[in-house]
C-alpha cells in the first residue's frame, strides 16, 4: 500500500493526516513559487491589462472633453462628471492592484 497517512473518522467526514516524513516535491522551487503566487492572485496579468485599457479609455475621454471645454464648446456637466469619476475610480483600482502585487 502506498498510503502513508492516518485515517480518522470524524462525524461522517474523513480526515487524512499525512506523515511529515514524506519526500520533498519534485517541482522546481521557482516554478512552485510562481504557481503559489498565481493561486493567491488569480488572473493578475489579465486583470491589470483590463485596468490599464479602461484607465486609458477614461483618460482619453477626459482629455477630449477637457479640450472641448478649453476651446469653448459646450459639454454636459453630467458627461464630464462621469469621465472624471471613471478616471479617478480606475486610477485608484490600478494603483491598488499595483500595491497588492508589490507586497507579494
Amino acid at each position: 500500500m502506498s498510503y502513508t497517512g492516518i485515517r480518522i473518522k470524524v462525524s461522517s467526514f474523513n480526515l487524512f493526516l499525512i506523515n511529515s516524513n514524506k519526500p520533498e516535491s519534485k517541482l522546481d522551487p521557482n516554478l512552485r513559487a510562481r504557481l503559489l503566487q498565481e493561486s493567491q492572485n488569480p488572473f493578475r496579468g489579465l486583470r491589470r491589462a483590463v485596468w490599464i485599457a479602461l484607465f486609458g479609455s477614461a483618460a482619453l475621454g477626459f482629455f477630449i472633453m477637457f479640450s472641448k471645454i478649453i476651446t469653448g464648446d459646450t459639454v454636459s456637466i453630467f458627461d464630464f462628471g462621469v469621465q472624471t469619476s471613471a478616471l479617478i475610480i480606475l486610477g485608484f483600482l490600478l494603483f491598488k492592484d499595483r500595491n497588492k502585487s508589490e507586497k507579494d
